[in-house]
């Protein structure tokens, strides 16, 4: 790896991008995203059925939903298991909420189906589409005000250039991540805006380790082309973004494997990011750089 020189074949880094953006904008247009009903707007009804939910009678409920007449196919519906208690099924309906008679009928038709059924053991929450809307708002106005603020930050620290490279490397970390959620169809909920500021946070942080590299060898080595200083210094700070991307992920990983549901849903996206942060700020950071400082210098 110590001869690879990560600007004379950058050709191999732009194939990996290209390659990721076909998959992800392919997926985006075929298999479209799972939309949680935190953001949809739904019904999540938490009940215990009286025996171990496994995944046939996941399947089973969700056939009784688009079979009974008052749900059908208008309604989205998704059952698992709770992670606390083997009886305990959860059953959302995204799209919209239910009202309270749907929800009887639900309630009614799956303990027809489990006799075993225990409905005074049940948690019910309404979510309107219109809370759905403001979450996404939120998450949409965070991740640009943190963008915002990074490219400044860079911008004054650095120079325009390396923050333009910057957000661009943080464009692809985003992207990855949603690339990922929609090829398996991962459900999207709320627990998604502060893994995407977690992200943006880690990946600017690895990114800036490089370019304060950049920015030493470029004082010491006056007179050496730019991208000879970027190879340099992106081979000099490889080991640290290695091992802090290890570490990090060892922890994460340990917290996904033993965690709950809800913190399952927060540490899988950082994994995600966490890995694509490494590639981004290692191959792409000084790379982008780079053609920016050579774009600059031909205007």
């Amino acid at each position: 790896m110590s001869k690879f020189h990560f600007i004379k074949n950058q050709k191999v880094t732009l194939a990996i991008i290209a390659i990721i953006l076909l998959a992800g904008i392919v997926s985006f247009f075929v298999r479209g995203f799972n939309i949680d009903i935190d953001f949809s707007g739904g019904t999540e009804i938490k009940l215990n059925i009286g025996t171990e939910v496994t995944n046939e009678v996941c399947d089973n409920i969700n056939d009784i939903i688009r079979n009974h007449e008052l749900l059908g196919n208008d309604y989205v519906s998704s059952t698992t298991k709770s992670e606390s208690t083997a009886n305990m099924a959860i059953i959302r309906t995204g799209t919209k909420a239910l009202d309270n008679a749907q929800i009887d009928a639900l309630l009614d038709a799956v303990a027809a189906a489990y006799p075993d059924t225990d409905l005074n053991d049940k948690e019910i929450n309404k979510i309107d589409p219109t809370i759905g809307d403001s979450l996404t708002k939120s998450a949409i106005i965070a991740v640009i005000v943190a963008v915002a603020l990074m490219l400044v930050y860079i911008w004054i620290r650095f120079e325009l250039k390396s923050g333009i490279a910057a957000v661009l490397c943080l464009t692809h970390d985003l992207f990855v991540m949603f690339a990922v959620y929609s090829l398996f169809q991962i459900p999207i909920n709320a627990n998604i805006i502060a893994a995407l500021l977690t992200i943006l946070g880690y990946s600017i942080n690895a990114t800036i380790v490089v370019f304060d590299r950049v920015r030493e060898n470029k004082a010491k080595l006056v007179g050496t082309p730019f991208a000879d200083v970027v190879n340099k210094s992106a081979h000099e700070t490889m080991g640290r973004s290695v091992n802090t991307t290890l570490t990090t992920l060892f922890t994460i990983g340990m917290i996904y494997i033993l965690g709950v549901d809800a913190i399952r849903d927060f540490a899988f996206p950082l994994i995600i990011g966490i890995v694509a942060g490494l590639f981004s700020s290692v191959f792409m950071s000084g790379m982008i750089w780079n053609a920016l400082d050579k774009l600059g210098k031909k205007n």
